[in-house]
């Protein structure tokens, strides 16, 4: 069965960090582009970094700078790296991998299997 779980999520004070990390099973995410999104209730989930097979990135202006994604092969897992976290930054995260493509995808129709999420909150 293949699976995606997010983990690492919780609460921060602005300013904080956190890493989130998004591990397969049943696929291997070497294979796959990931990318991490966010929703809000009653939002529409926003995407807003993410991987390709060979490493090459794309982060959206509101955290770049202060979001880093990265992968480890070895350990079937992408993670997500943020600091100085903001109150705006507070969202359900979402992981998604599909497999590789000509281009790094970026909208949520282009990814095949998603994670249950993980709870970011930023209050002070």
């Amino acid at each position: 069965q293949m699976q995606l779980v997010e983990s690492g999520g919780g609460s921060v004070q602005p300013g904080g960090s956190l890493r989130l990390s998004c591990t397969a099973s049943g696929l291997t995410l070497a294979y796959h582009a990931v990318g991490w999104f966010r929703q809000l209730p009653g939002k529409e989930r926003e995407g807003i970094s993410y991987i390709r097979d060979n490493g090459y990135t794309i982060y959206v202006d509101s955290v770049k700078g202060r979001f880093t994604i990265s992968r480890d092969n070895a350990a079937n897992t992408v993670y997500l790296q943020m600091n100085n976290l903001k109150p705006e930054d507070s969202a359900v995260y979402y992981c998604a991998a599909r497999m590789t493509i000509s281009h790094l995808p970026t909208l949520p129709e282009e990814y095949d299997y998603w994670g249950q999420g993980t709870q970011v909150t930023v209050s002070s």
